[in-house]
């Protein structure tokens, strides 16, 4: 029997609310559909009788756990923090617990979390973030018997939110070009970028397009790759920039960590932006703003929020939302003072 503070038992409650000991379960548990009204109701009777639910008792009388596990590449970049950030949040807002599970943390570390860590932990549910799974993993992440939904998917099948890679890419190049810039450079995010559904070439694929489509020419020595941090951004910047054959007035850059290098590389070289040098990044981080940074957000902590709120549909036998099948999550374009006309251009 649950107990609350004061000794009082669920049958307690149940009979001050006027509703089957079930019904308080479900109430207090959000296991199980139950009005508004009644779940009111239920919870004021609970806390006049000092009653709080036990999520061990719970868990017997469900067969759920409360617990989700969240499988990502690491923790240790922005993006995946923030979205750990965004689901964490929501998930203690839900009452539930949060399992995580890193796959890049040595050799054999992903086969064993796939393969071994998800179907030996009680979990009632699984979110992925930016992991391509073959279908054998897929399978395996099936064989767990709990609801999925991933986040920078697609995943077959799969409940997925992701932003549309190729549009923002295309929409950051564009915004250069309407600018009148012509001669515009690409810093890719290299292999992190691209380990997991081809965010890095996805990306560069939407550069390629939008230059195509005005028209413009990419010369190779306009295209670069860097690590994905504020350091390897600058590095691929200075060489950029260094080149005698590149002579660009603007750079589209694959993340904001990377954009925010470039900056920094642009200044140390005698450049002013955006008077002689305008960027453009993609994410939203926090540098954007301290840096002036013209930016798409991708918002991954909502992201990681959206994923939730589909998991606790799913286990709620609730419909997702269709954005989670055939659509993307939302973006903010963000002008700031880091884009401008080319200098030759002003008055």
């Amino acid at each position: 029997m649950e107990h609350g503070a004061r000794g009082a038992g669920i049958k307690e409650v149940a009979a001050r609310a006027g509703v089957s000991a079930a019904t308080v379960s479900r109430a207090l548990s959000g296991n199980g559909r139950v009005s508004e009204a009644t779940r009111r109701k239920v919870q004021e009777a609970a806390d006049e009788l000092g009653f709080v639910i036990s999520y061990n008792a719970s868990s017997l009388a469900s067969g759920r756990s409360r617990n989700i596990g969240i499988v990502l590449p690491t923790v240790g970049r922005w993006y995946f923090s923030q979205v750990l950030e965004g689901a964490a949040s929501a998930l203690i807002e839900a009452g539930y617990d949060l399992t995580l599970y890193n796959t890049s943390d040595g050799p054999g570390h992903r086969e064993s979390v796939l393969k071994e860590m998800l179907q030996r932990k009680r979990l009632d549910a699984v979110i992925t973030v930016a992991l391509r799974l073959t279908d054998e993993e897929l399978g395996q992440l099936r064989e767990v018997g709990k609801p999925i939904v991933a986040i920078g998917g697609p995943l077959p099948e799969t409940p997925t939110v992701r932003v549309d890679e190729f549009s923002i890419s295309s929409l950051a190049t564009r915004h250069l070009i309407a600018l009148g810039h012509t001669r515009i450079a690409h810093i890719g995010g290299g292999e992190e970028l691209e380990r997991d559904f081809r965010m890095g070439s996805t990306r560069q694929d939407g550069y390629f397009q939008a230059m195509a489509d005005a028209g413009l020419s990419v010369a190779p020595e306009w295209l670069s790759n860097s690590e994905f941090s504020v350091a390897g951004g600058f590095a691929a910047a200075k060489r950029l920039l260094a080149d005698p054959a590149a002579q660009v007035t603007g750079i589209f850059c694959a993340a904001d960590e990377i954009a925010v290098g470039t900056v920094l590389a642009a200044r140390e070289m005698g450049l002013r932006v955006p008077e002689d040098l305008s960027v453009i990044g993609i994410d939203g981080h926090e540098l954007a703003e301290v840096f002036g940074l013209t930016t798409i957000s991708q918002d991954p902590a909502g992201q990681g929020a959206s994923a939730v709120g589909a998991v606790l549909d799913l286990l709620q036998d609730r419909p997702v939302s269709k954005d989670l099948l055939h659509g993307f999550h939302p973006t903010e374009f963000v002008v700031r003072s880091s884009t401008a006309v080319p200098g030759t251009l002003r008055t």
